[in-house]
């Protein structure tokens, strides 16, 4: 279902990046790949590249080929270099840079954004996400966490709220709905990456633990990649505006407890 098309994969010099770059080139996808550091090895073009800035995505986009068929925004922060960077990367940076391409991206094409199980509160904390996903552009990051009083720990779970409410937002949106661009996300549950144990740092170990624990095993990026590139192909063509948790049963476990069901 990939075979002949061009997929940008961002985030690409490890973990789930480095294997959807991977995957989709075996299914015969022509693959370009976008991280601040260079990946050891992998896809056939790559381009260096910083999305923490509005021109860094600017610079990003000026070389880019001008026909895209899909977006894997899988490049992200743990939360361990503070609110202001993760915030930056994880969401702003990420929609500038999804908004840019779109008119490389062909009519019907998709864009999959990498969320997290970290995001499932956004419901709980629904104003303050439609508060933040409603700034329009590429603010200065560190303005808006002075005036919205966030805090350093909350950094990474909070992108991911943004991201899952801006991926449903998204999907109706003009600038994407218009050409026929499908958005959608998926979330992973803890995943066997080089940045789990920042994550440990981060969350807690108590806290990943007891996830991993909830469904017996950690996560691996072989288990993430093939779900964000069936989102980027066309058999994933009716789906638009999902979160598709890949996570081993966690959300349906915590949904659970939470719902007392």
């Amino acid at each position: 279902m990939l075979f002949g098309k061009t997929i940008l994969v961002t985030g690409v010099a490890s973990g789930i990046g480095a294997r959807t770059a991977e995957l989709a080139g075996q299914m015969g996808a022509e693959v370009l790949g976008v991280d601040v550091r260079e990946p050891a090895s992998g896809s056939a073009a790559f381009i260096k590249g910083d999305l923490s800035t509005a021109s860094g995505v600017a610079e990003i986009v000026a070389q880019l080929p001008v026909r895209l068929d899909a977006l894997a925004n899988v490049a992200g922060l743990s939360g361990n270099t503070g609110v202001v960077s993760t915030l930056a990367v994880n969401f702003y940076g990420l929609r500038a840079l999804s908004e840019a391409v779109v008119p490389r991206l062909r009519e019907g094409g998709a864009i999959v954004n990498v969320a997290s199980i970290a995001g499932y509160g956004w419901r709980a904390n629904l104003e303050r996400a439609k508060s933040l996903t409603s700034i329009e552009g590429f603010p200065e990051v560190a303005a808006v966490v002075t005036e919205h009083g966030l805090k350093d720990e909350e950094g990474y779970p909070l992108s991911k709220e943004l991201l899952l409410l801006w991926t449903m937002r998204a999907a109706h949106q003009p600038l994407f709905k218009n050409r026929g661009i499908r958005v959608n996300a998926v979330s992973p549950g803890p995943v066997e990456t080089p940045i789990l144990k920042q994550f440990r740092a981060v969350l807690g170990d108590a806290k990943v633990d007891s996830d991993i624990t909830r469904v017996g095993r950690a996560g691996t990026s072989a288990d993430i990649a093939p779900a964000v590139l069936f989102l980027c192909s066309d058999g994933g063509r009716w789906i638009n505006g999902a979160n598709l948790a890949v996570d081993g049963g966690l959300e349906a476990s915590i949904n659970a407890e939470v719902l007392g069901f």
